[in-house]
């Protein structure tokens, strides 16, 4: 589904990404772990077109992306659900989701997109009509997840789904991202600190630290690696 070679991502004089090569087959979760300042949230702005690149190359389902625009990609079937929800907060629960499917011309396919956004997030059909900007910050987690499934993605990117929620949302939240992958069969790229919760719900994952990827393997290797244990899983 995605194959990331050798990428490199700079700000300036300042390498964020020092030659990343990562995949994520069709149908995982793969979680991406590592600490603040690691590169994690510049390899998803990478893939998804935000940033430039300064080396190496980036596939989804075997086509390079390398002279894709960023819209572009999400017509190929890419979503981003961003750090920090990025909510419209003056606007309408529905009118934030209605802009998340905006490659989406067919209207009726919109109204189904939008109809399993609520499938998944009831709280959203009840809150349709308020401004987004009243929104818990879980609910409004839940939004942007839902703002990225209104363009049907094949893989969708979550970055920091769990940033401030309280316990018992993050469980919430989680579980919801696993069913879109069993339902949907959607490929989920997860960056997340959380690294317990990350790979309670992985398939797979690699940990970036300093802007290279130091650890791989499924997540149960990972759960197990004593480096992971004491930097990441608070043991």
């Amino acid at each position: 589904m995605l194959i990331v070679r050798d990428l490199q991502v700079a700000y300036g004089p300042v390498q964020a990404l020092k030659g990343v090569s990562l995949r994520v087959e069709e149908g995982e979760v793969v979680a991406l772990l590592g600490a603040n300042g690691a590169g994690k949230s510049s390899l998803l702005r990478a893939i998804s077109g935000l940033v430039p690149v300064r080396a190496g190359d980036i596939a989804l389902a075997g086509r390079s992306l390398a002279r894709i625009a960023a819209p572009d990609r999400v017509r190929l079937g890419l979503s981003h659900c961003p750090e920090g929800r990025r909510a419209f907060p003056d606007l309408t629960v529905e009118e934030n989701l209605d802009l998340g499917g905006y490659t989406v011309a067919d209207s009726a396919a919109r109204r189904a997109n939008a109809e399993q956004a609520f499938h998944y997030f009831p709280i959203l059909r009840e809150r349709r009509r308020q401004k987004a900007g009243t929104l818990s910050g879980g609910e409004q987690q839940m939004l942007a997840v839902g703002r990225a499934l209104m363009s049907s993605p094949k893989l969708l990117m979550l970055d920091e789904p769990s940033l401030g929620l309280a316990p018992m949302i993050v469980d919430q939240v989680f579980d919801i991202v696993r069913q879109i992958n069993r339902e949907r069969r959607t490929t989920i790229l997860l960056v997340e600190q959380n690294a317990n919760e990350a790979l309670l719900h992985a398939d797979r994952g690699y940990v970036l630290e300093n802007g290279r990827l130091s650890l791989e393997g499924t997540a149960a290797e990972l759960s197990r690696n004593p480096h992971v244990i004491s930097a990441y899983l608070g043991a």
